[in-house]
């Protein structure tokens, strides 16, 4: 019986198209296809308890709680009844919603009007006893001095957008046990502004499954939803072990691939910030396989940091070509792979920053240095691009400005010795490390913390690829893995 969740889905299709844009971005409403819900009831492992207590905050017109008690009256849950608590804001999805849980008549639903951020802080955070929660939560930037950030902030959850908003509350209303599966962008697996809702996760909930989708624009594709979505079963209180992680290429999910995964891999023992990495297969890498690269950035004595010049911080500074009084401030539009081109007319970046007071102590001393993207679209063929700094494209200048979509590699806020540099930067563009990062990162991010926990080829190694670099006029892709293969034959 799929009929009730067959109903939502053609009053999804039908209503989805006649909220208005505004009305849209103003709520962060994204209604779930039935495929999707489907997939998201399945994911619930089978139940030996006479009553659930299902919530859906954020329910729309109710597909998801259908899925879940579609299921159940199939025989896929063994409860004798269900105690379904469903919110939603919109008065108009709610009289669709109440429709379509009255349809059950075996479950007792309650449709709560209103603002489950609001309701669910109001009387401080506690345990709801929700045996299971489904949710598919608004995704919209919470102002960090609204009311909702307030009201959160009040229950000790920081946060900066509302799905992870209403995860978090999720999970503190849940029993001990109790199951929470959930639709959510990935952005929350790194980056430091989602930290404390990691930490509030995963001190409260163990992850059991996650589910990623091979291509970005396929599970909300009505919607013309590009986020890079996730679909994640947490388990209240649960003791953490290893990790299922299963792919698709789309939401018909007829080619679904899994494998399971120890929580180290997940999240690093060593990583301070606690980013969640989503492997995509069991097997090892080539850098991970090979003996010679097996050397921390502490090791080789080199450091890793962000790029510290964050241009909107410092906009009265920043000038379009350079001019008295200025030095090079190099952005990845500088950037290729043979090395740094500076300025550049044209750019739509500032070519150069006034050097005061106010920027010293963003400035470093001009010197060789390797320098990696943070950023690339899912599309592009590379996570990992990295180019060379060279000193003498500078002239006379004695300092330089980094800008923060970059990460740099340095000693101690100096520049490296030319051949190290040359070597990392032809190590760090193998099409090996690539794949290493792809696979257990996932993530179109290369942050500072995942360059520092890569494993590297000794000092000496990379010297000397530098020296073999620097005989090169021209390197093609080949060579460098070529050279690669040498160093961990």
């Amino acid at each position: 019986m799929l009929q009730q969740l067959e109903t939502a889905d053609r009053v999804r299709r039908e209503v989805a198209p006649r909220i208005a844009q505004k009305r849209k971005s103003e709520l962060g409403q994204f209604m779930t296809p039935s495929s999707v819900a489907r997939f998201m009831a399945g994911m619930f492992p089978p139940s030996t308890l006479q009553t659930c207590r299902l919530l859906d905050a954020g329910a729309g017109v109710g597909a998801l709680s259908c899925a879940f008690l579609d299921r159940w009256v199939d025989g896929g849950f063994g409860f004798e009844s269900v105690d379904a608590t469903a919110y939603e804001v919109d008065d108009t999805l709610r009289g669709h919603l109440e429709q379509h849980l009255s349809g059950y008549s075996c479950a007792k639903p309650h449709v709560i009007a209103g603002d489950y951020i609001e309701l669910a802080t109001a009387e401080g955070l506690k345990s709801k006893g929700y045996t299971h929660v489904i949710l598919n939560p608004p995704y919209k930037k919470i102002n960090s001095n609204s009311a909702h950030r307030l009201a959160l902030r009040s229950v000790g959850i920081e946060t900066v957008n509302l799905y992870s908003a209403f995860v978090a509350l999720a999970v503190a209303e849940a029993a001990p046990g109790g199951q929470i599966v959930a639709i959510i962008p990935r952005s929350f697996c790194n980056g430091p502004y989602y930290r404390p809702f990691r930490d509030f996760i995963l001190e409260r909930a163990a992850i059991r499954h996650m589910h990623l989708f091979d291509s970005r624009s396929k599970a909300f594709k009505d919607d013309e939803v590009l986020q890079e979505n996730i679909i994640i079963r947490l388990e209240r209180g649960g003791q953490q072990g290893p990790v299922t992680i299963t792919t698709s290429t789309d939401d018909s999910f007829e080619d679904i691939a899994t494998n399971e995964h120890p929580f180290e891999r997940i999240v690093f023992p060593d990583d301070s910030g606690r980013f969640i990495h989503v492997p995509t297969t069991t097997e090892k890498s080539t850098i991970e396989l090979s003996p010679a690269v097996r050397y921390s950035l502490a090791d080789l004595g080199i450091k890793v940091s962000t790029g510290p010049v964050v241009d909107f911080r410092l906009k009265e500074h920043l000038r379009d070509m350079p001019e008295d009084g200025t030095v090079p401030l190099i952005y990845p539009g500088h950037l290729s792979i043979t090395g740094t081109v500076w300025p550049v007319p044209g750019l739509k970046k500032p070519n150069a920053i006034l050097r005061n007071d106010a920027t010293e102590k963003w400035l470093y001393p001009n010197g060789f240095y390797c320098l990696v993207r943070r950023f690339s679209s899912k599309e592009e063929k590379r996570r990992v691009v990295a180019s060379v700094v060279d000193p003498s494209v500078f002239g006379d200048h004695t300092v330089l400005g980094f800008e923060n979509h970059m990460n740099l590699f340095h000693e101690n806020k100096q520049g490296l010795p030319e051949m190290l540099t040359r070597g990392l930067a032809v190590f760090l563009n193998t099409t090996a490390v690539d794949e290493s990062f792809r696979r257990f990162n996932g993530h179109t991010q290369v942050n500072a913390t995942d360059l520092k926990l890569m494993k590297y080829p000794s000092r000496e190694a990379l010297t000397q690829l530098g020296k073999w670099a620097k005989q090169h006029s021209e390197i093609t892709q080949e060579m460098i893995d070529e050279q690669l293969g040498k160093l961990t034959a």
